[in-house]
């Protein structure tokens, strides 16, 4: 009767172990998907801050682009004050301290204070990006971003170095995220012209992120990230990042297209995850 009894728990043990084996693999895929999201809302966010500044100053000092739909960032309930005594030049964003709706279909609140040497077009300009309680989609954004414009490369397309040190505590989990970057954006289309939505840069270079539950990550990007100005997510590129203690995995923004959709390769598994 005894024996009968072990081998029962045995077979029980049996069935048991690939079921808890299976949650555990969901449980760190689904760890893993919400982590590289995480990540690629970081790029897009401190990405995006030289974008809504120079939309703001040509909006403050009434140039060249006009009209709401030409200035994505932006919306009807944003104030921008613009120092032009202070040296160097000082220009407020002010959002609001509610959620306010922009046209690119974020909400965002607080503000972005910049200091310039010189218009963004402008070769050797400095330009530094900081924030004050500023958040996007409730996402709370820190840190400073510089940007200097290094003229025109061997193509004849501008180029700009971006330096971030910043972090971003998500409202999705309470994770905070700490990140450092260093990237070259290249302006390859749409310098020309007046219109935003018809800009198009390409973005090299790499970054290291930390989380507040203690992993921390090496960022790559592998193939140059295509930011159109006319869609909100990146549409092409690719990004590999090596954790400290985990596989290495590939994030690919897709062949173009315009959408919130992007792929995650980790060893031989591939997931589609949905950008924020």
């Amino acid at each position: 009767m005894k024996k009968t009894l072990f081998l029962g728990f045995l077979f029980a043990a049996w069935l048991a172990f690939p079921s808890c084996e299976k949650s555990k693999q969901e449980t760190v895929e689904t760890a893993d998907i919400e982590e590289s999201v995480n990540m690629a809302t970081a790029d897009d966010l401190f990405d995006e801050v030289e974008e809504i500044a120079d939309q703001a100053w040509e909006k403050g000092t009434i140039l060249l682009k006009d009209g709401n739909a030409d200035r994505p960032h932006l919306g009807d309930c944003v104030t921008i004050t613009v120092d032009t005594t202070a040296i160097p030049r000082v220009m407020t964003i002010d959002f609001g301290e509610t959620n306010c709706l922009c046209n690119d279909g974020k909400y965002r609140r607080g503000q972005i204070i910049v200091t310039f040497t010189g218009r963004y077009r402008r070769i050797g300009a400095v330009i530094t990006h900081t924030f004050n309680n500023y958040y996007v989609n409730d996402n709370h954004v820190e840190g400073t971003k510089v940007m200097t414009n290094l003229g025109l490369n061997e193509n004849g397309f501008m180029q700009f170095k971006h330096e971030v040190t910043g972090s971003i505590t998500f409202i999705a989990d309470g994770k905070v995220l700490s990140w450092t970057s260093l990237k070259t954006r290249t302006w390859i289309e749409g310098r020309e012209t007046p219109r935003w939505r018809d800009d198009v840069f390409l973005i090299e270079g790499g970054s290291t992120a930390s989380s507040s539950t203690g992993g921390s990550h090496v960022r790559e990007i592998t193939n140059p990230l295509r930011r159109e100005l006319n869609c909100k997510w990146f549409v092409s590129g690719t990004v590999l990042t090596t954790p400290a203690v985990r596989p290495e995995r590939l994030l690919d923004f897709g062949d173009g297209t315009c959408d919130n959709l992007a792929t995650l390769t980790i060893g031989d598994r591939t997931t589609t995850i949905i950008l924020r």
